[in-house]
């Protein structure tokens, strides 16, 4: 349930052709672009994430935003995050916040997509073979599509993929 007062909710991931965005708890790929678009957007917001998410983070907390960590584990062991019971309580810290960005994983991407209100997702033009984590399906007539960048695979990028940007419809009508 989305409380009074928050701010606009934006998912932000990368996917393949299958919604696959991720295998034992790495992502499917390393795309430099698509760390610094990652980086460019969410730098100075607050992101949320689950547990798992954040044990995959190589430095721990990311720079320059606030880092929310949804589990019920012990807070001690997130340094430089605010824990979270839950997706509610995760909101709750981000009211002074003009977006709060969930960034994974599987889990996280499933129970805050009804919620969302922008998606910002990177489509892998491939689709990886043994993958465990996948984003849920997307409803195409809930969406429209703002934004489109292509990008072709390259000497640091081993697949095409393409930046989209996408809001949802109920709040543009």
């Amino acid at each position: 349930m989305r409380q009074e007062h928050t701010p606009p909710i934006a998912l932000i991931v990368a996917l393949d052709e299958q919604n696959a965005i991720g295998s034992n708890g790495s992502l499917l790929c390393h795309l430099p672009n698509d760390l610094k678009h990652f980086k460019r957007i969410t730098s100075g917001h607050a992101v949320i994430m689950g547990r798992k998410t954040y044990e995959s983070l190589p430095k721990g907390a990311l720079p320059n935003r606030t880092n929310i960590v949804i589990t019920s584990g012990a807070a001690e062991n997130y340094p430089g995050c605010t824990v979270a019971r839950s997706v509610e309580e995760a909101l709750s810290h981000c009211k002074n916040d003009d977006t709060a960005f969930v960034i994974g994983g599987g889990m996280m991407y499933r129970t805050t997509l009804p919620l969302a209100d922008i998606l910002y997702l990177t489509r892998i033009h491939h689709s990886f073979p043994d993958v465990d984590t996948f984003f849920p399906e997307i409803d195409c007539r809930e969406w429209k599509m703002i934004g489109e960048e292509k990008h072709r695979a390259d000497e640091t990028h081993p697949y095409d993929y393409t930046f989209l940007t996408c809001i949802k419809k109920s709040i543009i009508q």
